[in-house]
């Protein structure tokens, strides 16, 4: 099977599943991330990313250098304010979406192409539109 090619420059997103599939060594993720960086393109999370990612089992040291190697996209109000306006027109509630909301939010605030590593494709295609690229990892 080909591989689907990555847009010389932009960024690539990863949301929780990408960051720990990432930390986790997976093969394909290394390989998009790998590709994106060669192409030019910034490795971007949020910062509730990390906490979303992190569980008992997690190699914190692992974790760390990979955090080192990306930006880390902080959440304020106004991001917020604007996380909650996409969670209302797409239809969903902030109890089960918050994160993905605030993940789709910095997406589309990135420069361009922006490609999202995502295993939420239906919920981000709902918030992102047709403004991210969404790759299924």
């Amino acid at each position: 099977m080909a591989r689907r090619k990555l847009s010389h420059e932009g960024t690539l997103v990863l949301d929780c599943e990408g960051l720990s599939k990432l930390v986790d060594d997976h093969e394909r993720v290394v390989a998009l991330v790998t590709e994106s960086r060669k192409r030019g393109m910034e490795v971007v999370i949020s910062a509730l990313t990390i906490i979303e990612a992190a569980h008992r089992r997690t190699d914190k040291a692992r974790l760390a250098w990979l955090l080192s190697g990306v930006r880390i996209v902080h959440v304020g109000e106004e991001e917020a304010k604007a996380a909650s306006t996409m969670l209302i027109n797409a239809g969903l509630h902030g109890h089960k979406y918050a994160i993905d909301a605030l993940v789709a939010e910095m997406a589309v605030r990135q420069r361009r192409p922006v490609v999202l590593l995502t295993s939420d494709i239906d919920d981000m295609t709902k918030l992102c539109g047709d403004r991210v690229r969404l790759v299924s990892v």
